[in-house]
Formats: C-alpha cells, structure tokens, sequence
C-alpha cells in the first residue's frame, strides 16, 4: 500500500538542488501569506533534503501576478512611483518604488538568459545601429556620461535579433552585438545594413568571415549613408522613435551600467514578446521563433520558460 502511495507522490522532471538526484516524491504543501496560496513541497528520497521548485519566484515576499503585473506597467509607459500608488489602492501588501524597480531589473534579466539563446526564422536582411543615451552617475555621484544603445532588428519579422547597452560604441561592442545576430539567425541572413560608421568597415565581414570555394564573403555588407542622400534605414529608426516613446520615462538612466542595460534588455522582450506590432499584427516572436504562448500573462510564462 504505501509503495503504490510512493509511486503515486514521484515526480518527474524535477532533481534535487541539493544532491541532484531525480527520485524526487510530494511532499506537504507550504501556505504563503504574501505570494497567495500554497506551495507544493518536496522531499528527495535518496538524501531526505526538503525543498520547493524554483519557479522564477523563490523567496519573493509578493506573488508572481502582483510582480509580473508592476513589469508589464513600467514597460508600457508607467513610472515606478506611479506604479506603486497604484498597487497602494489594491494590494494590502505594497511595495515601495525601489523594490519595484529591482523587479524590472531581475526578471528582465531572467528572461533575457534564456531569449538570448533562441535561434530564430528570420528575413535575409538585419539592420544593425546605435542611439546616444545619457545615465546619471552613481549613487553621490554628480553630472551624467555618455552611452550607447547598439541594437539590430529582422526587417521581414520586426523582431529585435541583439542589443547591448554600453559605455562606448567601439568594436568590441559591435563585434559582440553582431556575434550575437550571427548565431541567432544562422542559415536565414545574408545582408547586414549599417549606417556609414566606419568601425563597421571590416568588422561585419570578418563576423561571419570568408568562403574559400566561393571566393567570397559570407555577408553582403550594406551601407546607408543618410548624409549623402542615399536614405535612412527605415526599420531600425522606427524601433528606435519607439523606444525613445518608451522610455521618456526614465528621464535619463541612473545607477550602474549594468542596470541600464538590464532595463533595455527588458524592453527587447517587451517589444519581441508583449507589444503587438501593428505593421505585423502580431508579436514579432510568432513569426520569428516556433514558441507558443498561452498564458494572457506572457511576463509569467516566460518568466517560467526561463526556468525550466
């Protein structure tokens, strides 16, 4: 009797954290006051270590709809303050601005870990470039520094394929931002569009490099070059109008680099996986990526990809 009750509790696709061995079994369930409901334990039947899944919001003192919810408002155009004034009038439990905005930082994060490796159906054609933004310095620190945005986006998907907030636009940065589109559409692009930067010169050519037998490279490098009335590069200043849209905002990133580029890797996943594109009508990832989303709350179900 209590073998077939073991059988029944095992669960599978699931090892433990501790020893990492897969006989795992139920074991209990967990009440949480603030993330709303219960919590499914476990126990490993190997060490005995009793544990609960990582579900992207272990420990969190607030539940995933409540976080995931203040994500989708700061993208779509509200302030962290406003969204906390917000959650004051509904939530018993509320949660002061900087929390907040350590939510945007850590699952913009979080899912960008797993984006950031997807390969992707695209066009033949990527359009790469960069935009100028301004970050205040650092706590007790006065006057605000120069950065670069460098992004790139499929011209048939609308899909935003690589970005990279940096202090400089020089060639490591480029270089790590077009490494980045070469393998996530591998096989499908055979132009890169740039503007008439001169770092881009030899650099997308040396990416993806030479073909011998052909006698040839890879790529086929296309430059724009607005001064001379050869036109703009259509797709990638649109993307650029709407992020500038987006993140007015800010009024101006503060705190360390690595939050700024955080907060933008976040509005690549907004842009790719939350906004409808009305030139497209639909999400750009339905098009480039065979991924299905069928929760309404897409924050939390790639929140829970990225886990899994």
């Amino acid at each position: 009797m209590n073998n077939n009750r073991n059988k029944k509790t095992e669960v599978k696709n699931l090892c433990c954290p501790k020893c990492k061995d897969k006989l795992v079994k139920k074991n209990g369930k967990r009440k949480t006051e603030n993330r709303g409901g219960v919590i499914q334990r476990y126990q490993c039947k190997k060490c005995n270590y009793r544990f609960t899944k990582d579900d992207g919001f272990f420990r969190m003192r607030n539940n995933p709809k409540k976080i995931t919810c203040a994500i989708d408002l700061f993208y779509r155009g509200t302030s962290t303050r406003k969204v906390q004034e917000h959650f004051q009038a509904f939530y018993p439990h509320n949660s002061c601005n900087s929390t907040i905005y350590r939510w945007v930082i850590k699952y913009s994060s979080m899912i960008s870990n797993f984006t950031d490796n997807l390969k992707l159906k695209t066009g033949k054609e990527i359009q790469v470039d960069e935009m100028e933004y301004h970050r205040r310095q650092e706590h007790k620190k006065k006057g605000v520094v120069k950065d670069w945005f460098i992004d790139s986006i499929d011209c048939k998907t609308r899909y935003m394929v690589a970005s990279k907030y940096a202090k400089r636009r020089e060639k490591v940065e480029l270089r790590e931002v077009l490494a980045k589109v070469k393998y996530k559409t591998e096989g499908y692009v055979t132009i890169i569009t740039t503007d008439g930067y001169t770092a881009y010169e030899n650099l997308v050519k040396k990416t993806w490099g030479y073909n011998n037998k052909e006698g040839k490279y890879k790529i086929i490098h296309n430059k724009v070059i607005a001064s001379r009335g050869e036109g703009f590069n259509l797709f990638i200043e649109r993307l650029h109008n709407s992020i500038r849209e987006r993140t007015k905002i800010f009024r101006g990133f503060h705190g360390t680099i690595e939050s700024a580029h955080a907060i933008m890797k976040g509005y690549e996943i907004f842009y790719n996986f939350i906004r409808k594109h009305q030139a497209i009508n639909c999400c750009p990832y339905e098009l480039a990526t065979d991924i299905k989303l069928e929760n309404p709350n897409k924050w939390l179900e790639l929140i829970n990809l990225s886990k899994s």
